[in-house]
């Protein structure tokens, strides 16, 4: 038995079953992009509150042997040594000014002897190969430099690689198997830095980064798309039931009338007769016959009488 052939009761039973489905599906999809609204904020959050915080020194931001504390993201950060440019290596495939382009990864080592991966900004691809034309070198000697505390990023999900020099994510434990030995050992795991400015400032420096999107997102928006979704749900399955029933209700009343016609016809021709026979003639008046012998007696009565 399909639905169409179903009783109307069982079929608005699986019409509401359908409408409460979908209705939960909305549910969750709400309840997610409401947590990615939450986490959204408190992103936002973390950049209003650290970005342009004064700077302090990295034992202070990252204390050695610990490692970066989530609430300390952006946090700026004044280190004092020197490049180390020999370790130089650049990400690749990074999305800036519309292109594919690079980003410049330096090691610095401090005074203390700690280092600290820092993206010194992103160059374009070359004009006639993939890789920059011009790579600008860091400063030389005692540097002062201000960073934005990050960390690390993921290994890419796709596996895909680089070309010796080069790392396809900012991952640290990957960027320290490109380094040497004692550079490596010394890397700092849970966090590299975003440049922020150099003394001594060189002639050319790549290109600065973007400042974090202060954008929101969507998310708010899209939850409570879904909610509305699963009203407009419950919504539609009352229009279609109360559109079944009125269809019923005329598609009964049309039967009666057409029963109750069908009646009146009938009757009426049990009344009227049939078109083809023809209404019986009147009787014929009946004549008077005078028997012959009275009408010679009165003839015989009229002779004798003149």
């Amino acid at each position: 038995m399909s639905l169409k052939t179903a009783r109307p009761a069982v079929r608005w039973s699986v019409y509401v079953l359908v409408a409460i489905v979908f209705a939960v599906a909305c549910g969750f999809l709400s309840n997610w992009q409401f947590s990615r609204n939450t986490q959204r904020a408190a992103q936002l959050a973390l950049v209003a509150a650290n970005y342009h915080a004064p700077p302090v020194s990295l034992d202070e931001a990252i204390p050695s042997g610990s490692a970066l504390d989530p609430a300390d993201e952006w946090q700026p950060v004044e280190l004092v040594g020197q490049y180390l440019p020999a370790d130089q290596l650049l990400a690749r495939n990074r999305a800036h000014g519309g292109t594919a382009a690079y980003e410049v990864l330096v090691p610095f080592r401090t005074e203390n002897g700690r280092v600290l991966l820092i993206d010194r900004g992103w160059l374009a691809p070359g004009s006639a190969q993939p890789l920059p034309d011009e790579i600008p070198a860091a400063p030389e000697g005692e540097a002062r430099v201000i960073v934005r505390l990050r960390p690390g990023e993921p290994v890419p999900s796709s596996g895909r690689g680089a070309d010796e020099g080069q790392v396809p994510t900012i991952n640290l434990p990957l960027v320290a198997e490109q380094l040497s030995p004692a550079v490596s050992d010394a890397l700092e795991q849970s966090a590299y830095g975003l440049m922020v400015s150099e003394d001594p400032a060189p002639a050319t420096r790549p290109q600065t980064l973007e400042s974090p999107s202060d954008d929101p997102g969507p998310h708010l928006s899209y939850a409570i798309q879904w909610i509305l979704f699963a009203v407009m749900g419950f919504v539609f399955i009352g229009y279609i039931i109360r559109t079944e029933r009125a269809r019923r209700r005329e598609d009964a009343e049309e039967a009666e009338a057409a029963a109750r016609t069908e009646d009146e016809s009938t009757d009426a021709a049990a009344v009227a007769p049939a078109e083809d026979e023809k209404p019986a003639p009147a009787p014929l008046p009946r004549r008077r016959h005078r028997d012959r012998d009275a009408e010679d007696e009165d003839a015989l009565l009229d002779t004798a009488g003149r």
